[in-house]
Formats: structure tokens, sequence, C-alpha cells
């Protein structure tokens, strides 16, 4: 069987090779190509654009793109019509995947012709625009939700969902070894350690890069015997960060930077400053207590507020119905204010272990074996023999990739 499949973000790549692992635990020859990132194509899958097209934030930056993204998936959906996948997988990415209806995606397209559609990772109709619920059931045949609160809305609306868990849930341990974890980084036992995750892309660290610094100092400052940990996602990543470093004169302070491990530096820090995102779940899993910020062009930050159906953005306070954590967003991200709020958690130990308490019970509700959920919900599109040969699906797309875009 061959199956097309694009993401379009770190945690989607995350997501998407979660899903091509199970996939292939029940059928090894399923063949994947679209667009992968490097957790994707370590599991097989082929790619045919670069991931990192894709990962463009906020409404001014999208417009800024638009053309290009235009061209890519329109490619893309040429290719796959001609090619007839036996199924197509949007990982997230809604915006390019689904689409609306003045500027439809990939899955709409392909469905109109008859090849089944599964969206893995509900949009946050919850949280924002929550009217795009029609165009979803309009443009796929099914959903892959990953929280527990998402299969009612679906199934309200009369829209096929499988509630599958979080894979993060079922890999993350559920009583972290936080002695190892400092060991390993070699934290020693005393000194309190400070982890700080800026972004997984470059666009998102010229936003927080220097936030995060500037709050380490001030937070160094109140408190010289702080450590820093930073894990960064790429090496583009790692080389912003540290070129900001040297720019704001801050090499004086201790950090420690690492190429990923975003999950070791969560296990051993004492508190996280998070950018809203995944990432702030995968600290409620480590059960590290957190301070959630984001920056947004000004544009681009009105526009999301003005679409906002709930109070908070960060997925633990989402998953929790209450704010558990402090959200410090746009013009509240001040380095004094961030330093402060870290510096609460540090001071308040029964805080801390409250909150540690309410991530468990997160952790416990998102665990449910997600890898075999997988195939028991793609067990009606891949349980079949595939009637295409598997093999030349990635080139033959490739190739009508490439002429539909006149190369």
């Amino acid at each position: 069987m061959r199956v097309a499949i694009v993401a379009g973000e770190p945690s989607g790549d995350l997501l998407g090779a979660s899903l091509i692992r199970a996939v292939r635990s029940r059928w090894p020859d399923t063949e994947f190509y679209g667009i992968a990132g490097p957790r994707m194509m370590a599991e097989g899958a082929a790619t045919l654009v670069p991931m990192d097209k894709l990962a463009v934030r906020g409404y001014a930056e999208v417009v800024k793109n638009l053309r290009e993204l235009i061209a890519i998936r329109s490619g893309l959906v040429r290719g796959f019509l001609d090619d007839k996948p036996g199924l197509f997988i949007g990982v997230d990415a809604p915006d390019f995947n689904i689409g609306a209806r003045w500027l439809p995606g990939i899955e709409p397209r392909l469905k109109d012709a008859k090849i089944p559609v599964v969206h893995y990772v509900s949009p946050s109709i919850w949280a924002w625009r929550p009217n795009r619920l029609r165009w979803i059931g309009r443009s796929v045949d099914r959903v892959l939700a990953l929280f527990p609160f998402e299969p009612a809305i679906y199934e309200k609306a009369g829209i096929p969902v499988d509630y599958v868990g979080h894979p993060l849930a079922d890999s993350m341990p559920m009583e972290p070894d936080r002695r190892e974890a400092r060991a390993q980084l070699r934290l020693g036992s005393s000194s309190p350690a400070v982890a700080l995750l800026p972004g997984s892309r470059v666009s998102e660290l010229e936003l927080h890069a220097d936030l995060f610094i500037d709050t380490a100092r001030e937070l160094f400052a109140r408190r010289p015997e702080m450590r820093f940990v930073v894990p960064l996602a790429t090496r583009e990543t790692r080389d912003y960060f540290e070129q900001r470093l040297y720019a704001r004169e801050a090499r004086e302070l201790p950090i420690t930077i690492l190429f990923g491990h975003a999950q070791l530096a969560l296990h051993a820090a004492d508190v996280a400053l998070v950018k809203s995102g995944t990432a702030t779940l995968e600290a409620a899993l480590a059960r590290c207590p957190m301070v959630i910020t984001y920056k947004l062009t000004p544009y681009s930050y009105r526009k999301a507020r003005r679409t906002a159906q709930l109070p908070y953005v960060g997925l633990p306070n989402i998953l929790a119905g209450e704010f558990i954590v402090p959200e410090l967003l746009q013009d509240e991200a001040t380095p004094g204010n961030l330093a402060q709020a870290l510096g609460n958690w540090l001071d308040n130990k029964t805080a801390r272990e409250r909150l540690k308490r309410r991530f468990a019970a997160i952790h416990e509700s998102l665990a449910r074996d997600h890898e075999a959920r997988i195939v028991e919900s793609l067990a009606p599109y891949l349980g079949r023999e595939a009637a295409a040969g598997g093999g030349q699906a990635a080139g033959f797309v490739a190739n009508r990739y490439a002429a539909a875009r006149g190369r």
C-alpha cells in the first residue's frame, strides 16, 4: 500500500514518525511519501519537499510566503491525483492540509477524487475558529484526535473520529528519574536548574531568543546559583541562539546548550520557561513546573486574539480546563515578569508538588497505547491488499510535482 503523508513542523514530524512506526509494525510493506521531517524519514518516509518550507507562523508571515506555499501544495495535489495513493494522511498543518472554503487544501481535493483521507491531530476548533468544523467534515473521511475532550465535538457534527491518545504520553515515563537526568547533564544535586525552550524553528527564535536570554540574565542576577539548560531541535536553531548570546553579551551565563534532548532537560530542571506549543505538553509529562510564553508580530497577535475561544493557550491549561500554570504572552512577556513567575515556582515547593500531581493525572488520561489505537483506526484503509505495487510512488510523484511547478 502506498500512503501519501504531509507534516509541516517538528511536532508533526514526531507524530508522523509514531504513526509510520505503528503502521509498519502491522503492515511492514507500507510505503510513505510526501512531506516528512527527519524523524519520519528515519522511519522510512520519502520527502518531496523540505518540511521547513511549511513551518511558517503567524498571519502576516503566511501571507508573505503564500505564493510559494500555494505552489508547493498545487504540485503535490497534481502528483497525488496522478499516482492515486491508497490513503492520504494529513499530520496537523490544517491550513495547508485542510485549507478553507476559499482556498482548499490537499485533503478536500483528494477526497473529491475518491482517495481516502485521514487527518491526524484535530485542528484546535475548541480554541480557534470553530466555524472550521463544517469544512473539516467536507474535507476528511476520519479524524484521529489526541485529546480526550475532542471526539464529542466531532461526533456531534457527524464526523467520524477516533481518540488515539498522545504518543508522548506513552513514550515518557510515569515516574521521571530526575537524579539520573541531572547526573547526565552534570548539574549536581544542589544547584537549581531552569530549562529554556524558546521554539523549534528559527522564525520562533527570532521572536523569543532575546527574551529568553534576558530572562535568564534577570533570574541569574537574583539567584547566582541558578543553572540553565537549552535544548534546541536543529543546527540552525542552535547556531541562531548562540549568535544571540554573543549579541546580548550573555556568554557569562551558566547555560548548557543541547542538540535535541528536550525531555532530558525537562526531567533535570526544577522549572521551565516554555514557548507555547507541544513543548508545554512535553514539560507537563516530564512533571516540570513551567511558565508559558509566546510572542507574535503585533498584527498576528491581534488577529489571533480576536478568534480565540478560550482564555488560555497552553496545552496543560487547556487539558486541565483552568489556569494551572501561568501564561505571560506578548506585552506581558518581559524578562522581569518571566523571571518573577519562574522564581515563584522555585520558592514554593508545596505548589510545585501539587502541580506535579495535576500533571500526573493529565499523563494518565493521554496514555492510551497510542500505536495500537492508530493501527485499529487505520485498519479499514490499510487492512486490505493494495492493488498497486510499492517502490515507485515517491519517484513518480516527485517527477509530477516538479513538472507541476515548471522545473
